[in-house]
């Protein structure tokens, strides 16, 4: 009698994996991904392309300014100093934003952190668009550190939320929202900087006021979903809230595995000894895990793409295109990015994080290795811009292949999802 029993369990065992495996994804999940990201990764990308169509307008109300206040015309040096200020600041926001964003996490959860978030995406696009109309670049300035401090909390708290709502068999694929909509933005950035919409000299300060659009879609849809089941579950011990999270995202009324799973975790933690940065770099048992996280990231934020986003306009401009073709040159290198984002969204779960990292990053030293040389020798050779553009191509799609796909997705299971706090596996002392 039991073998039979226990056949029939295990047959309806294999069946309701089998079925979970072919789980398909829901519309609450695909909204919670796609209005999250939207207002915050997206709002990145944008951020990274929008600088550089109204560059040359921005020095010229600089100038402006300067000359009205102080009477004479705004100095070479002074003038490049500013507009790197400008350009580079956004970065120091991130940085501050990233630092705080623990606090925000842990009190207001993933998605009251996103919803908070917008808030300084509207601040940054007042002061953005108000500031020509006001006569002072320093709102600018302050604009731009704003809207990095949104930057570097919506980067950090969008992959934790997407990771925590998504089931493990499309877990990379919902992941990739947060990229796909950062070369989105990036495009997004570059079409509307083109001359014939907002890229003008009397609608440049419209390209900031777009700031706000999405972030406020972000705030009409995102209330609406559900929070993090797991920060519900192991933060708040609400299982009751968990439980109807995970049935809204996973579209089934059964969810006592994804709450024992969730559970189980939150016994591991209990049994985890939480340690100080220097012991955590002391112990061996870490040491491959620190080395991969610190080589990777210092290789993600020092691969030098930023500054292709930044200074695109000035790189092509050096390696001789026309003034007037600028604009759609550099719109295609965010279509060569979207497209390249959406290939690795495609193929990330059949060919892994790892190869996907080491193409990338190998293919990126190859052709800036490449572009070098071809800038050097551009005047020599009437063809040579050519291959300089096609470099840049290829770095831009390099990268969105590889390391700009899979940081994110990779670096939270090679240390355990930690963030807040780091653990080591040691028992409590008795």
């Amino acid at each position: 009698m039991d073998a039979p029993e226990d056949s029939q369990a295990d047959h309806k065992m294999s069946s309701s994996e089998k079925s979970a495996g072919k789980q398909p994804l829901t519309a609450c999940l695909f909204s919670a991904a796609f209005f999250g990201a939207l207002g915050s990764s997206f709002l990145y990308g944008y951020n990274l392309s929008v600088v550089n169509a109204p560059a040359l307008y921005i020095k010229a109300f600089y100038n402006k300014t300067w000359t009205e206040r102080y009477g004479v015309p705004l100095p070479a040096e002074t003038a490049t100093l500013l507009w790197s200020i400008t350009v580079s600041i956004f970065a120091i926001g991130g940085l501050l934003g990233a630092l705080s964003v623990s606090l925000f996490i842990k009190a207001l959860g993933r998605k009251g952190t996103l919803l908070l978030n917008n808030s300084f995406a509207v601040t940054a696009a007042l002061l953005l668009s108000l500031g020509e109309m006001s006569r002072s670049f320093e709102m600018l300035i302050i604009g731009r550190i704003v809207i990095g401090v949104n930057s570097g909390i919506a980067l950090s708290a969008l992959p934790m939320y997407l990771g925590e709502i998504s089931p493990r068999h499309i877990r990379g694929f919902i992941g990739q929202f947060n990229s796909i909509l950062i070369c989105l933005g990036v495009f997004t950035g570059q079409v509307l900087g083109l001359p014939q919409l907002l890229g003008q000299e009397s609608r440049w300060n419209y390209l900031f006021s777009f700031l706000a659009f999405p972030a406020v879609l972000q705030l009409c849809v995102l209330p609406f979903l559900p929070e993090s089941p797991r920060y519900l579950l192991m933060e708040k011990k609400d299982e009751a809230g968990a439980e109807k999270a995970f049935q809204r995202f996973l579209g089934k009324k059964d969810v006592s595995q994804e709450l024992e799973e969730v559970h189980a975790e939150a016994r591991a933690q209990d049994n985890l000894h939480a340690v100080s940065v220097l012991q955590l770099l002391r112990s061996p048992a870490v040491h491959w895990q620190l080395i991969t996280i610190i080589i990777t990231m210092a290789c993600y934020q020092l691969c030098g793409l930023n500054a292709i986003w930044y200074y695109t306009n000035g790189i092509l401009r050096a390696a001789g295109f026309a003034e007037n073709l600028l604009p759609y040159v550099t719109l295609s290198t965010g279509a060569v990015e979207t497209l390249a984002a959406i290939v690795s969204g495609l193929v990330i779960e059949r060919v892994g994080r790892r190869p996907l990292l080491i193409f990338g990053f190998s293919s990126m030293a190859v052709f800036f290795s490449l572009l070098t040389v071809f800038l050097n020798f551009q005047d020599s050779v009437s063809w040579m811009p050519y291959l300089s553009y096609v470099c840049i191509l290829a770095v831009i799609a390099a990268f969105c292949s590889g390391p700009g796909e899979v940081a994110d997705l990779c670096l939270p299971g090679v240390c355990g999802g930690l963030h807040l706090r780091i653990h080591l596996p040691l028992r409590r002392p008795p």
